[in-house]
């Protein structure tokens, strides 16, 4: 099995196409989100990972999700997920993990995910200042 796919997005929706045939609608993917607050704060961005299983293998597997301070092995877990999944060989499944982050910087984390013990497959997230309405901007008409 091997993951085709892994990013963080706003929206995920599923729908039906002639075939039969799946139709995957992610929108909003993004690579940095401002803080909707300034720090330290929770973030809880929704990463979805796309898998493929091909038809010579049993389709069962797990797939896990570390969000880690860097790209490293070594840097420090902020957070771990793993979940069970089950799919027809041949075809492709998808899993949605939501990361619960305290973050007490602005900085860039990433997403070490896998299936099994094959490589890991990183996603970065930046984490920048929130943003500042100005005032200015506010009155003019």
């Amino acid at each position: 099995m091997q993951i085709i796919s892994a990013l963080f997005v706003e929206n995920f929706a599923l729908r039906q196409a002639p075939g039969p045939s799946t139709r995957i609608d992610l929108t909003g993917a993004f690579f940095s989100m401002a803080a909707p607050t300034p720090v330290p704060v929770t973030i809880d961005p929704h990463l979805v990972v796309l898998i493929y299983c091909s038809l010579d293998e049993p389709g069962n597997s797990l797939l896990e999700v570390i969000f880690r301070s860097g790209p490293s092995a070594d840097d420090e877990q902020l957070a771990r997920n793993v979940s069970p999944f089950t799919v027809e060989p041949g075809k492709f499944t998808y899993r949605l993990v939501r990361g619960e982050l305290l973050l007490t910087s602005y900085t860039q984390i990433f997403a070490h995910c896998r299936i099994g013990t094959a490589p890991w497959h990183l996603v970065p997230l930046t984490l920048l200042p929130p943003v500042v309405a100005d005032k200015e901007s506010d009155n003019s008409a």
